[in-house]
């Protein structure tokens, strides 16, 4: 039987944890990769490929190869998939690698069709253009009506035991009228996991319902209003669902890789812990209730499900589950331990900081387990970020320390004065060095060129206190900031800006804010958080 796991008041504690410790990944920033997309919804890779796969709602699947975007689609279905249209629900909104790709060539699609019903199909990669779909392949695999427009689900993937999964909404309309989620003759509402080697599919015989006469052999888990986007932890085996909420409650549910199934997530008994239909006593002591769930405030409203982190080029991302809010465009990171919340944090300010990102369709993850930012704006505005280190992180260097550095400004020109946040056990002064890295057209003076780093200020301490802590007791401390001289006379260019190193040495004092001129620029600032295993320094990168 499947672990009932309530949501508790460890959520609450780790939500003040993260608001005490501030972000251990205060080095992430989001790349633009591929632009002018038709509402892109999904991105994906088989593992180890390096290219990326990227889904467009209309019915086609474009390639990114080597930085660009292919001339030709990878698939065009577009002539049988409902096309969408504002905020619809439908079209072509997944996409699965068999775990046999590289020689099989096999590759899966969910689409609405023409009549607006669920499709999933299976093609062919070309055999003499990997590139290229062979459109003639397909393979209709099951199809399954839809009552209503809304609530298709979206994401399909086989898992660790190389079966196929896939989630179907409730049928759509609104709160569930034909209480779907619970009824156990109907794939809507349910998680679904299959067997298609060989075609025509069947149910495994390890489905949890399998000899149940009054559940359909497919269901895998129930009660789910809408799975739009879930994943499996390419690490543990772990799935991770993101269930879209009503009106009031957004979701996360988890199942360990160890679970045979049959969960029941509550729907549409439950949304997220909150009793639903009916509104007390719906036995929610019976049911697999969300590890995480939030609310519709700040202009919240569906969740996107993302993927836990298992690339290379971030490790102090690894474990963290990715995920985000379409309608607030808002990105979160947790970390799970099967079963608390040890970690939670807010990326938006390092991901999407310029609300770049219109409508955070997905959350995707290459063949090396890096991810990526789905933008889905209109039909010719889509993007695809993917989620890279800081070029700015502040990091040790080896010197008499603690000594921190700031590497190149992002965006540059960088702007004329930018805030940085240390915190300081012992009144003392700070010293600011800086050194030039690069050349840039126009006129620098002759200081700003050498690479040695030179005192630009130093930051004094101003005002009355009593020493250590005083920051703790509400009193805050003036800084004042002597400018040295030989700063760069001329602008720079925004092409071929010379790059800011900035090195802080913290001598021991209070809490402090800390100012240093930057040359040129009219945007950008720096956001501070603390460093990871070090009590003594706050870490700061830019923000644009």
């Amino acid at each position: 039987m499947p672990t009932r796991r309530p949501l508790s008041s460890w959520v609450l504690v780790a939500l003040l944890i993260a608001l005490a410790t501030g972000s251990a990944h205060a080095f992430l920033d989001s790349e633009l990769v591929a632009s002018g997309l038709n509402r892109p919804v999904y991105v994906a890779a088989p593992p180890g490929d390096d290219r990326l796969f990227i889904v467009e709602q209309k019915g086609t699947i474009q390639l990114l190869k080597d930085g660009a975007i292919l001339p030709t689609p990878f698939l065009d279905i577009d002539p049988i998939v409902k096309n969408p249209s504002g905020f619809s629900e439908q079209g072509l909104l997944g996409l699965a690698f068999d775990p046999g790709f590289a020689s099989n060539r096999y590759f899966y699609v969910h689409y609405s069709d023409l009549s607006g019903d669920t499709v999933i199909a299976r093609y062919e990669v070309e055999a003499t253009n990997p590139d290229r779909a062979d459109h003639a392949s397909a393979v209709i695999v099951l199809t399954y009506d839809q009552p209503v427009g809304n609530h298709n689900g979206g994401t399909i993937e086989f898992g660790p035991d190389d079966y196929l999964y896939f989630g179907f909404g409730d049928g759509g309309g609104s709160g569930d009228p034909n209480d779907l989620g619970q009824d156990p003759q109907t794939l809507l509402g349910k998680f679904i996991r299959i067997d298609v080697d060989p075609l025509p599919y069947s149910a495994p015989l390890s489905n949890p319902f399998v000899g149940n006469a009054n559940v359909l052999d497919e269901i895998w888990a129930i009660g789910v209003r809408n799975p739009y986007r879930w994943s499996f932890d390419r690490a543990t085996g772990d799935l991770w669902i993101g269930d879209v909420g009503q009106g009031l409650w957004e979701e996360i549910n988890v199942q360990p890789a160890a679970s045979t199934g049959g969960e029941n997530y509550g729907w549409s008994l439950m949304e997220g812990s909150h009793c639903f239909d009916p509104p007390t006593n719906c036995g929610q002591d019976t049911l697999d209730l969300p590890i995480y769930e939030y609310d519709h405030s700040a202009g919240k409203c569906s969740i996107t499900g993302g993927y836990v982190y298992r690339g290379a080029a971030i490790p102090s991302l690894e474990g963290f589950y990715i995920f985000g809010d379409y309608c607030s465009d808002q990105i979160w990171a947790l970390e799970y331990d099967g079963a608390a919340i040890t970690a939670f944090e807010e990326l938006t300010g390092f991901l999407n900081p310029d609300g770049r990102i219109d409508g955070l369709s997905a959350i995707g993850e290459d063949g090396a387990g890096e991810l990526y930012l789905v933008s889905r704006a209109g039909t010719t505005d889509g993007e695809v970020y993917k989620i890279v280190p800081s070029p700015t992180g502040v990091v040790p260097i080896d010197e008499p320390g603690p000594t921190f550095r700031l590497g190149r400004a992002t965006p540059n020109p960088s702007p004329a004065s930018t805030a940085l946040e240390l915190t300081l056990h012992e009144p003392g002064e700070v010293p600011v060095g800086a050194t030039k890295r690069g050349r840039a057209s126009g006129r620098v003076g002759r200081k700003e060129r050498e690479r040695r780093p030179r005192a630009v200020g130093r930051l004094l301490r101003q005002g009355r206190g009593r020493g250590p802590g005083d920051h703790a007791q509400g009193e805050p401390r003036a800084i004042a900031q002597e400018h040295g001289g030989g700063r760069a006379a001329a602008s720079h260019g925004a092409r071929a800006p010379p790059g800011r190193r900035l090195s802080l040495r913290p001598v021991l004092g209070d809490h402090r804010t800390v100012t240093f001129p930057t040359p040129g620029g009219r945007s950008g600032m720096a956001s501070c958080s603390p460093a990871h295993g070090i009590r003594s320094t706050r870490l700061c990168v830019w923000r644009r």
